[in-house]
């Protein structure tokens, strides 16, 4: 029973993760990703700002904006 707890809280966050919801700048050359849609990283953004997951913009090889660290 306590290793099915495990096992669910594991999958739970895995899921969680895969599925969390980030904004991108759309220049075709970004490099950073953000949680917060009003982030300042974002003021500069010349281009369509999109939503995209965490796991996409991570295999993009995309990393967290330096003002939400």
């Amino acid at each position: 029973m306590k290793t099915l707890l495990l096992l669910m809280l594991f999958l739970n966050n895995f899921v969680s993760k895969e599925s969390t919801t980030v904004y991108i700048c759309d220049s075709g050359n970004t490099k950073k990703y953000h949680y917060d849609s009003k982030c300042r990283g974002l003021s500069n953004c010349g281009y369509k700002i999109v939503q995209s997951t965490l796991d996409k913009a991570k295999k993009d090889g995309k990393t967290l904006c330096g003002w939400e660290k």
